[in-house]
């Protein structure tokens, strides 16, 4: 009962990250990687003394004359990654010898070449996919609670699942966002399944407490005033509060150790859906059912 207590305050904690993710991405940008923006990827190992990150851009742009090419550290397992544009295969062989030569023994863990056009392609898709689930899944819960027409409307239940679902793709994009300003972190095809991800555990979380309340609701068929809503509000989300929690826990105590344990090639898709389960079960308690709340017909008590 003490969330629906504070759920101004709750509800105000949440816009406030929603509206840091969108200056974050309207400020920095998202940092695409070649999978949406096409280009090569390249990923090194220096056997001998590691060379600056200036040091490898530098040599880059003079030898291989690549035109702005992006170097980054990655700390995890001593590499470097480089981003670039387009080269054919002769191309990358001779650049290859050219690095051995430069700075000696030379380790290629990652070579990837994308045309702008695929990348296109696959950016537009990921976009429509993730709209898609977006409004597929608000659809289907409208549907879904139908018969719960008072004091909320069923198509609130969806718009609110909408708004829920935004909410949790907005944050840790973003994060991401920043990320990708400070440390170079890309946004590829592996973040766009974390989303999905995401975006499916989320309203999982949602429905079981919307269904609670359509239970509580559906056993206290007289009329209610707002307080009245509140206390079936705060019931339901009492009975659910602890099995969501339990639930997100065990799956992030997995993440977590997945994160620091787990290779380096997934540290940043296994950080999306971290980031993302933890917001989407906070919406799921603490943004979803007070909004229903907001949004009922029911008056003030007149007590």
């Amino acid at each position: 009962m003490k969330i629906i207590k504070y759920h101004k305050l709750f509800l105000f904690i949440s816009a406030a990250l929603v509206l840091v993710g969108i200056v974050a991405i309207g400020v920095f940008g998202l940092n695409k990687g070649i999978d949406f923006a096409g280009g090569t990827l390249w990923q090194l190992r220096f056997g001998g003394s590691q060379p600056t990150t200036d040091v490898v851009k530098n040599f880059f742009i003079q030898n291989i004359k690549a035109k702005d090419p992006s170097v980054f550290q990655n700390t995890s397992d001593n590499s470097v990654m480089v981003k670039f544009g387009n080269i054919s295969e002769g191309e990358h062989q001779q650049f290859l010898s050219a690095l051995k030569e430069k700075f000696g023994n030379v380790e290629e863990l990652r070579f990837d070449v994308i045309g702008p056009a695929i990348g296109k392609d696959l950016e537009q898709k990921a976009i429509l996919a993730i709209v898609f689930v977006i409004l597929g899944i608000s659809l289907y819960v409208t549907y879904a609670f139908r018969k719960v027409s008072y004091p909320v409307k069923s198509w609130k239940y969806g718009v609110i699942t909408l708004v829920t679902l935004f909410h949790d793709v907005i944050i840790p994009l973003g994060l991401f966002a920043i990320l990708g300003h400070y440390l170079g972190t890309e946004i590829d095809i592996n973040f766009v399944v974390a989303v999905l991800v995401v975006m499916g555990f989320s309203v999982h979380d949602t429905i079981v407490v919307f269904d609670r309340i359509r239970e509580n609701l559906l056993l206290n068929r007289q009329t209610l005033d707002r307080s009245g809503l509140a206390n079936v509000i705060g019931r339901s989300i009492d009975q659910t509060i602890a099995r969501s929690i339990n639930t997100s826990l065990t799956l992030i105590l997995v993440l977590l150790a997945m994160l620091f344990l787990g290779p380096s090639s997934l540290q940043y898709f296994i950080l999306a859906i971290l980031v993302g389960v933890t917001v989407g079960t906070y919406s799921s308690i603490f943004v979803a059912s007070p909004a229903l709340l907001m949004t009922s017909r029911v008056q003030k008590s007149s007590r």
